[in-house]
């Protein structure tokens, strides 16, 4: 697929989602959302690529809506309740089930989807000169992009709650002091410190522990009890244990040397992947 609202580059098993319509702050339109999703699928299916970096062209990481339509942005007519799906969810829905570490390198404003579409991501660095809002209830509607299931989870309820109902646009610290940033640089490091932490990943790790690794972190946030992960535990150690890389992992380790992992996620994965049921809109 040609890309035009973003750009998709891969160096070093590494690769970069820019959203590219700086001129409108990256404001999100439909052709975005669409190429999101298929970066998302063309990163997901090459096993050449190990991780992926999302950031933002120019002084923006993503205004949210493009709402050049003014007050009719969010009115969609041309359809019914029971057929409109949240675009946005789309995308964020297609980031939870990716094989792949995706990794959001917040490089400045970044206010509802531009915000929300980073809570799937595994880790979110921001800089310093990132702004951040959940500024729904300011624009008359709601969190989207199933941010409203992300983000407690990443923050807790008492500290989602309070900058979902305020709407308030707040600074990069406060977003690492809140726990939905790990890390605020600056602006010249943003990008290099990405890409170490997704070179690190690449150069180290068997491509198919970490996909199994990525499922069981984020799907076990849903389980009711610890059983559910010492079942999944159970099942990935017997599958692995006994896989090349494993043999790999422990060789290497002792001769002191790189791996060289070899087991790809496209061909690769255990027999008992994936373990969960496909949910669909019903």
């Amino acid at each position: 697929m040609a890309f035009a609202a973003i750009r998709y580059d891969v160096e070093d098993g590494v690769a970069t989602v820019t959203l590219n319509r700086p001129d409108r702050l990256n404001a999100v339109n439909g052709a975005m959302l669409a190429e999101l999703v298929a970066a998302f699928d063309q990163a997901d299916g090459d096993d050449a690529v190990r991780a992926v970096i999302v950031t933002g062209a120019g002084r923006a990481f993503c205004a949210g809506a493009d709402l050049s339509a003014g007050g009719t942005t969010f009115a969609h007519r041309d359809e019914t309740a029971e057929e409109h799906r949240d675009g946005g969810g789309l995308v964020t829905l297609r980031i939870y089930d990716m094989k792949k570490p995706v990794i959001a390198a917040i490089n400045g404003p970044a206010a509802g989807f531009g915000i929300t579409l980073t809570l799937p991501m595994d880790v979110r660095l921001a800089s310093t000169a990132a702004r951040i809002g959940f500024v729904f209830t300011r624009r008359g509607i709601v969190p989207e992009a199933c941010s409203t299931w992300f983000l407690p989870r990443l923050v807790g309820i008492a500290q989602a709650a309070e900058w979902i109902y305020s709407g308030r646009v707040f600074s990069a610290e406060e977003a690492r002091a809140g726990g939905l940033v790990s890390r605020v640089v600056a602006p010249e490091a943003l990008l290099p410190t990405a890409r170490e932490l997704a070179l690190e990943i690449a150069r180290n790790t068997s491509a198919v522990s970490v996909a199994l690794a990525r499922q069981m972190l984020w799907r076990l946030l849903g389980a009711d009890h610890p059983m559910e992960a010492h079942r999944l535990d159970s099942l990935g150690v017997f599958w692995t244990g006994r896989s090349a890389d494993a043999r790999e992992g422990v060789a290497s380790f002792l001769e002191k040397r790189p791996p060289r992992f070899t087991l790809r996620p496209s061909k690769d994965m255990p027999p008992f992947y994936p373990w969960w049921r496909p949910r669909e809109l019903e």
